[in-house]
């Protein structure tokens, strides 16, 4: 039990904490509500409301392509990751063969490696074989830079998995396939969910890796676009935080869709090794 004084100081705490992470929020759409006539580089609440900048940006930034480009390339990662790992996953948890551990901390070694590490000759080596500006040039690297953490990730919960269950699936006749898809991944759907929503968003707000391999604009995705039209437009602060939010939207709407299998995701088993 906690004494009435702690609680409240365990709440102002976390208030300027909030406070402190919401400030720049609420700039941010308040410029973005600004009229251009009232704008400014400082913080200033508009006396009206304007949403034209919101029709502005999209229009002039060509944002309804980039985001297109950027949910093909963010779908497309998740689901190959989410395959990849639960299958690897469910090998590394249940498995036992030579290697395996090895194997799997050689797998690891991925959460360690930057983009900027490799993203040169990643480049040479996808323009060699003809897959540069192309939305594949995009989706297999991320799916490997994702795959190290989704394998870590799924293989702590179908670890966390009482023996109790699998071994009465196994005396049920279930074979590894069945046991898997059956019984695993429906009872994983919070850890999967959170896996999904963190590569989700790693992979909407990559920009390196778009702006080494995309030259065609029109399979630029969100962020790379909104750097190009930030240099286009230094000065439209209202334009340009507008279209800061129609970027980062996606990824707020997803979190605030799924937060409650995200937090519980985070709370269950998936993190116990």
């Amino acid at each position: 039990m906690i004494s009435a004084r702690e609680r409240v100081l365990n709440y102002a705490i976390l208030i300027l904490f909030a406070a402190l992470a919401l400030l720049p929020l609420i700039g941010v759409v308040s410029s973005a509500l600004t009229p251009a006539a009232e704008s400014g580089p400082s913080f200033t609440w508009p006396d009206h409301l304007d949403l034209g900048n919101f029709a502005t940006a999209w229009r002039q930034g060509h944002f309804a392509t980039y985001l297109t480009s950027s949910l093909l390339v963010a779908v497309s990662v998740v689901v190959l990751t989410a395959v990849l790992a639960i299958l690897a996953g469910f090998s590394f948890a249940h498995f036992d063969y030579p290697g395996r551990s090895a194997l799997f901390y050689i797998t690891l070694i991925g959460l360690m490696v930057p983009p900027e590490a490799f993203v040169i000759p990643l480049y040479f080596n996808l323009r060699d074989t003809g897959l540069t500006d192309s939305y594949w040039s995009l989706i297999l690297p991320q799916t490997a830079q994702s795959l190290a953490f989704g394998v870590f990730w799924m293989r702590n919960f179908f670890r966390s998995v009482p023996v109790s269950v699998i071994e009465a699936a196994r005396l049920d006749g279930a074979s590894d396939w069945r046991l898997l898809w059956r019984i695993l991944v429906p009872t994983s759907r919070p850890a999967l969910l959170t896996m999904a929503m963190l590569v989700f968003m790693w992979t909407w707000n990559e920009f390196l890796l778009p702006l080494v391999m995309i030259t065609d604009e029109s399979k630029r995705t969100a962020p790379l676009g909104l750097a190009f039209f930030q240099s286009e437009h230094t000065t439209q602060y209202p334009v340009l935080a507008a279209a800061s939010i129609i970027v980062a939207l996606p990824v707020v709407a997803s979190y605030v869709f799924l937060q409650r299998h995200f937090i519980s995701g985070m709370l269950s088993g998936a993190v116990k090794g």
